[in-house]
């Protein structure tokens, strides 16, 4: 752990998004309004020293708004990518080990929905289990698991051939043992790589639907549910998309800067690994 802290990538983007985190779980405490105070005497106010980041057409300080949307932001993309992750792991590591049929199966099934263009993907199983946050998330696991099953499959196909392994088979130790004790500890550097880049990329994915009205509604705050509020003002009031696309860019850069520092402290031999994800 403390070698990766001598990383400056990673040391400089857990500073940010430890900030991002600590500024979701305590919004409650240091935002300077509640997120459903409205003043319309005050509504599309621009940045001030009573509202940092100006209000909204409604009223609402757009600090506050921000400071509550990252923990939807963060919750959907810590979810998507944590559920894709045992999802695809599993079906990764058991296609890898078994090979034959099982492994046919899955990656048959994993090669139907690489096909898709992940963001259209997204966007069909969206529109068709309707609006919400709930459906928004399934989609995504839908489209994300792939990436982690075949980042799996690949490393494990390489891990199974080791002599550690078979000599564990040798001695009389069951499969489930065997891919438990020694697969997966063993094929998790590349995995974690692609989990980090993949929070990122599922937050940047969650607020392009948030925008287009197909993920987070507006009555709870996320970055992508206030772009969208914020672009019919986008002229008049520019910064109620401002702020909200900031904090979206710099929660991307800093996933995506741990990730590429996460990937050159574990293993230098990761650089000439693909690793971008479905989005």
């Amino acid at each position: 752990m403390i070698e990766l802290l001598k990383n400056r990538q990673i040391s400089i983007s857990l500073i940010i998004l430890g900030g991002l985190i600590f500024m979701a779980v305590f919004a409650g405490v240091l935002a300077p309004y509640n997120y459903t105070e409205k003043d319309l005497q005050n509504r599309l106010q621009p940045p001030s020293s009573d509202h940092l980041f100006g209000t909204d057409h409604l009223g609402r300080d757009i600090l506050t708004m921000v400071m509550y949307g990252s923990r939807a932001s963060l919750f959907v993309g810590f979810t998507v990518v944590g559920v894709s992750l045992a999802i695809g792991v599993a079906l990764g590591i058991l296609a890898g080990y078994y090979g034959g049929w099982l492994d046919e199966i899955i990656m048959r099934l994993t090669d139907s929905f690489l096909a898709f263009p992940s963001m259209f993907l997204a966007l069909a199983i969206t529109a068709f289990l309707g609006q919400g946050m709930k459906n928004m998330m399934l989609a995504l696991i839908t489209v994300e698991w792939t990436v982690f099953a075949r980042v799996a499959r690949g490393s494990t196909l390489d891990v199974r051939t080791k002599g550690y392994v078979r000599a564990s088979r040798w001695i009389g130790a069951s499969n489930a043992y065997v891919m438990i004790k020694h697969v997966l500890p063993n094929i998790i550097s590349p995995v974690l790589i692609m989990a980090s880049l993949g929070i990122g990329n599922v937050i940047l994915a969650a607020a392009g639907l948030s925008f287009l009205g197909l993920g987070v509604q507006p009555a709870t705050p996320e970055w992508g549910a206030m772009l969208d509020a914020g672009r019919t003002y986008v002229t008049t009031a520019p910064w109620l998309m401002f702020f909200p696309g900031l904090f979206i860019m710099i929660t991307v850069l800093a996933f995506n800067y741990f990730g590429d520092g996460l990937r050159d402290a574990l293993d230098q031999k990761m650089k000439n690994i693909e690793l971008e994800g479905r989005f």
